[in-house]
């Protein structure tokens, strides 16, 4: 699949698996995707890549997807074995907002990078950056704030919570590499 048309074919895909069951995850990506328009300044030719991962991150919350518990895996298997996804697109869902943590708390580290390899840091920065600056409803927020409000909503000894306390550092580093990247794209001269 080609990269153009990638979000006309994302956002209906996001929504029948998402608006029913999970209204409030389906706004948060509908805000995520936003974020993601946002940045499109710094993205160049991968802007509707960053923005169909965007709108496709959290799929693997869907109670028809949800297999290992595990939704940034999930997503990703979703996505490359039944809706034969680009494979970009695949490998961001699967990495996107420091899954690797997750996965390594889950036993799955293995699993996860041996299916879906990595995809470039910019668009794995990129994606995290829309993610942890969007609230689950939807608005923008800022990545300590966003951290927090998953931490106590998952409570601060859960597998989440403690992952999310883990992650912070890396959330708080790709926040700060992406609005360098803004801030450099504004300076320049039209």
């Amino acid at each position: 699949m080609s990269t153009t048309g990638l979000t006309e074919w994302a956002y209906p895909l996001a929504e029948s698996l998402l608006s029913d069951p999970l209204p409030r995850r389906w706004k948060h990506s509908l805000g995520v995707a936003e974020r993601a328009r946002s940045v499109a300044s710094i993205l160049g030719a991968d802007a509707e890549l960053i923005e169909a991962a965007a709108v496709l991150h959290d799929i693997g919350y869907s109670p028809d997807l949800a297999k290992t518990g595990f939704h940034a895996l999930d997503g990703a298997r979703y996505l490359r074995d039944v809706a034969h996804a680009d494979e970009r697109v695949t490998r961001l869902v699967a990495h996107h907002s420091c899954a690797w943590m997750e996965a390594e708390a889950r036993d799955l580290r293995e699993e996860l990078e041996g299916e879906f390899p990595p995809e470039a840091s910019f668009l794995v920065d990129a994606l995290c950056y829309c993610d942890m600056n969007t609230t689950p409803d939807g608005t923008p927020t800022n990545p300590v704030d966003r951290v927090g409000e998953i931490a106590g909503r998952y409570g601060p000894d859960s597998l989440i919570g403690t992952f999310i306390r883990r992650a912070e550092p890396e959330i708080l580093s790709s926040t700060a590499r992406v609005l360098g990247r803004l801030a450099a794209v504004e300076r320049q001269p039209m």
